[in-house]
């Protein structure tokens, strides 16, 4: 075994995705369910029937501790899975650090990100209910190309609404959603009265996910042969991405080591719930000390900046109301490149790990997550996606904190994607024309007085 790369054979594949409610719960850490925006009593699984089908809702609202992975799923899994474990020897060398530091790297994939773990899992289930058309939203594009990517495999039609500024900034994801059969649309459009009625306020408006969110949703609840599916944020999305942590999990045992800080990007959250939750259950039912930090832009920083209350998952509001650390369901993020982390809710599994002091946030300005991303390439060789230098940047600024501490701390990130359809970001980095936003208090302040009261 390299003492760089840790591999596992396609037998280590997961069985089962791990669900963490019931260890949460059984902590006294239970989750607050959703609820309905009008009665603000809890929905049941009738509420989402018009959009998801039957055995996704049944994952969402599910107390079993693990879920088994269908084969036909698992045998998809294998054209990436299982994804290498690095150590990154040269990017220590570089830091001067004691600390180790690992990364899991879900940029293999056809799609480059991890987003293809629940895409073909929605896609799966979608075609076994005997849907032949979905809708979702996409920020940067990762999730758009996943489920574009899925949706070919499994015979279903796909349109997706793109937010308007990385449609512009990113026109080869589009491109590859194109290429897989997607139809693609800049967010907001005039095909949605959500999307009109945004264009009306602003026919500049950069789209945000949640508008997106919007757009997507309504079409799905307006047609009967269209579902909708979603990328982040929701217990069954991020159930699915656990196969990265039980995966990790075997890896570090392969090296020998086991994390003290377990680190990610956060945008609804997924990627993070990914690596992070095996090794939450860890802490929850073993002990374990590890502590878990998930790293956001300042420009949209929910954990850092945001509330802990129940808000809509979109701009419009038609969507049931989540407990969950929020901006404000109508707040619109600058144009930062990493467009994946640009919503204003976190999901509600990370929003109450957050609340009740097991996960830390930490915010960081693009120009500064560029830094990290540059000296990660020049020492690593691989150009991470503008969300995943976030979790580079923690990782980096925990390697200093051990160099000043003298400690060898284990440190664990996932490097969610790669960057190689973010290459005009880079361009924007190095001729010193990437711009940092402050924190727009004002908008934020704007957004948060239209939260329901609950």
């Amino acid at each position: 075994m390299s003492q760089y790369k840790y591999l596992l054979d396609e037998k280590s594949i997961p069985t089962h995705w791990y669900n963490i409610a019931p260890d949460m719960a059984a902590a006294g850490s239970p989750l607050p369910p959703p609820i309905h925006p009008a009665t603000h009593q809890p929905i049941g699984p009738e509420a989402l029937a018009p959009l998801f089908p039957m055995a996704l809702i049944q994952q969402e609202v599910s107390t079993e501790r693990n879920i088994s992975i269908p084969d036909e799923v698992r045998e998809v899994y294998k054209l990436w899975r299982p994804t290498p474990l690095y150590r990154a020897h040269r990017l220590e060398q570089a830091l001067q650090t004691p600390a180790h530091i690992y990364y899991k790297y879900e940029g293999i994939s056809p799609a480059g990100s991890h987003k293809p773990n629940t895409a073909v899992a929605q896609a799966y289930y979608n075609r076994e209910a005997g849907i032949k058309r979905l809708t979702t939203e996409t920020g940067a594009g990762q999730w758009g190309s996943a489920l574009a990517m899925a949706c070919n495999f499994f015979g279903i039609e796909l349109k997706v609404y793109m937010v308007r500024v990385s449609y512009q900034q990113k026109p080869y994801r589009r491109i590859m959603m194109e290429t897989w059969g997607a139809k693609v649309l800049a967010s907001p459009t005039n095909e949605t009265n959500a999307g009109r009625s945004i264009l009306a306020q602003d026919p500049d408006s950069p789209g945000s996910l949640g508008i997106a969110i919007s757009e997507a949703v309504e079409e799905a609840a307006t047609r009967d042969d269209t579902n909708y599916s979603l990328g982040s944020v929701l217990n069954h999305v991020l159930l699915h991405q656990t196969v990265i942590g039980q995966e990790a999990l075997q890896q570090m045992e392969l090296a020998g080591e086991y994390p003290d800080v377990v680190i990610g990007c956060v945008g609804g959250g997924s990627n993070y719930a990914g690596l992070a939750l095996p090794f939450m259950r860890e802490r929850l039912v073993e002990g374990k000390k590890t502590r878990f930090l998930a790293a956001e832009p300042e420009a949209c920083p929910t954990i850092t900046r945001g509330e802990y209350l129940y808000d809509f998952g979109d701009t419009a509001g038609t969507t049931p109301l989540m407990q969950m650390h929020t901006l404000g369901h109508t707040f619109i993020p600058a144009g930062i490149h990493a467009g994946g982390l640009r919503y204003h809710g976190m999901a509600p599994v990370i929003s109450k790990l957050v609340a009740d002091g097991y996960v830390q946030g930490r915010a960081y300005h693009q120009t500064k997550v560029f830094d990290a991303a540059i000296q990660f390439a020049r020492t690593e060789g691989i150009i991470p996606a503008p969300e995943s230098a976030h979790a580079i940047q923690a990782a980096v600024d925990e390697a200093l904190a051990a160099r000043e501490a003298g400690d060898r701390r284990v440190i664990l990130f996932n490097l969610s994607g790669h960057g190689h359809f973010d290459l005009a970001a880079y361009e924007q980095y190095l001729s010193g024309k990437l711009e940092d936003y402050a924190y727009p208090a004002e908008k934020v302040r704007e957004a948060m007085a239209g939260i329901p009261k609950v």
